[in-house]
């Protein structure tokens, strides 16, 4: 499955999967977004966490101030991204918190912390320090896709230093320049460990200096389709989970945002956001922040009609208004034509211009040209049954319809034996697409992640 080189690093051809190649991928282009006047830090993009608040409507925040806790993992504080005032928490129903929405200051205000040279620390300290100031929740485990558990040890980290998702960030254009930040969120990161930090990159082009020189890590290379960026897929094919183990991840971002606080002190929560899809006029890169509001990034750059607006990649992203916040683990905004309408013959037609992962329409001719997909389903759920769909997009050792019916009918012995430890939603995506039968595959796989993650507790 892979080679051996004398670095010990590990090359890897993923031959399963299928890359999507869609219109309005961002030009390599940076723009400033538009000042945001208000920020977001919504509760929903943490999985499993129980808020509790630590501030109130009319409060004043710095950058870097704790906004709330979660009550199981009472030392792990979620901040401000923005200095200003609370201006609204607001709530659902049963009064869920779903989003704290803070009226941002012109000028940001830091909270200071005296953080020591992350060289001198031991893991204990480190951790410490990133759960009290923010940072935890940018470090997340296999298996469950959840925050970290801070109380655990995993055997390995991994860094994921590309999207190979339908048009995804370029992490090598968003981290050039950074150097002195991302090692220093190496060498912070790899105190949680006593394992390797695995770096893996594409294997098929040159990845960015920041990644090439980094020290202290393996470095894997990557080549194949989709989903060969996925973190987990990297995982099995280098260090697979077995029960009772855990392996954490962090984006390469999110990495080099870790480094500036232990450079700096301060939580700084700059980002660059990709702005892609085919309804979007001139695709590129946005300086903004986390939590910041869409329509800061999207500022008129869009083309008429109807049009759905994604936080993150088309197969797993979220659905979000034009004026909502980006998600916290998201790092790209997708634009998509919106489309209910009924087709005349449908499947019938000759559709030379359609997509298909199969070969019922004639795009396996031109594997690389560029298509303008809308939100059609083209069908409903239906009958589940078995057509190998799957295998073909799943690069897996493990057979994913069998552990989806396991997951449908709740036998967990059948998830473990199956291998749900080792999985995400994201994984499935792919499956998801190809499906005959419209299943929400991604739902299915986190409602039995979620199932066994509480039995854990």
């Amino acid at each position: 499955m892979y080679i051996e080189t004398i670095t010990m690093s590990k090359e890897i051809k993923i031959k399963r999967g299928k890359d999507i190649r869609l219109v309005g991928s961002a030009d390599k282009i940076n723009a400033n977004a538009l000042h945001a006047e208000t920020v977001a830090l919504k509760p929903s993009d943490f999985i499993g966490i129980r808020p509790k608040m630590l501030v109130k409507e009319g409060d004043v925040v710095k950058a870097g101030t704790p906004l709330f806790f979660d009550k199981n993992h009472e030392n792990v504080k979620f901040v401000a991204p923005l200095s200003g005032t609370v201006a609204e928490i607001k709530r659902g129903a049963k009064r869920v918190i779903l989003e704290v929405i803070i009226k941002a200051d012109k000028e940001t205000v830091y909270e200071k912390h005296n953080v020591a040279d992350v060289k001198g620390m031991n893991g204990e300290q480190v951790k410490e320090v990133m759960m009290a100031s923010g940072l935890w929740p940018m470090v997340r485990q296999r298996p469950f896709d959840v925050i970290a558990n801070p109380n655990e040890e995993p055997k390995a980290i991994f860094i994921s230093a590309f999207d190979s998702s339908p048009l995804a960030p370029d992490y090598d254009f968003i981290l050039h320049g950074q150097d002195t930040a991302f090692q220093a969120g190496i060498e912070a990161i790899s105190k949680l460990t006593a394992g390797k930090v695995h770096l893996n990159v594409r294997g098929n082009v040159k990845a960015d200096d920041v990644f090439i020189n980094a020290k202290g890590v393996q470095i894997n290379k990557f080549t194949g389709p989709h989903p060969a960026g996925n973190v987990g897929v990297q995982m099995h094919h280098v260090d697979p989970i077995g029960k009772g183990e855990s392996i954490w991840f962090v984006n390469p971002q999110d990495v080099a945002t870790i480094g500036k606080f232990f450079i700096s002190g301060q939580f700084d929560a700059s980002r660059i956001i990709a702005l892609a899809g085919s309804e979007v006029s001139t695709p590129k890169y946005y300086r903004t922040v986390l939590g910041a509001p869409a329509s800061t990034i999207l500022n008129g750059n869009t083309k008429e009609g109807s049009k759905r607006f994604i936080s993150g990649n088309i197969l797993t992203g979220t659905r979000i208004e034009d004026n909502g916040y980006v998600g916290f683990y998201d790092h790209q905004i997708s634009v998509l034509p919106e489309n209910h309408e009924p087709e005349f013959f449908g499947w019938i037609a000759p559709n030379f211009g359609k997509w298909s992962a199969s070969r019922a329409l004639f795009s396996w001719l031109t594997p690389n040209k560029e298509y303008k997909l809308d939100t059609k389903m083209n069908g409903e759920e239906r009958a589940y049954v078995v057509t190998g769909q799957y295998e073909a997009v799943f690069p897996f050792e493990i057979y994913p319809q069998q552990l989806v019916k396991s997951i449908m009918i709740d036998d967990v012995e059948s998830m473990e034996e199956l291998g749900i430890y080792e999985v995400a939603p994201e994984d499935f995506a792919l499956c998801e697409v190809v499906c005959t039968s419209k299943m929400p595959v991604q739902s299915i796989v986190r409602n039995g992640l979620e199932k066994l993650r509480i039995e854990s507790l």
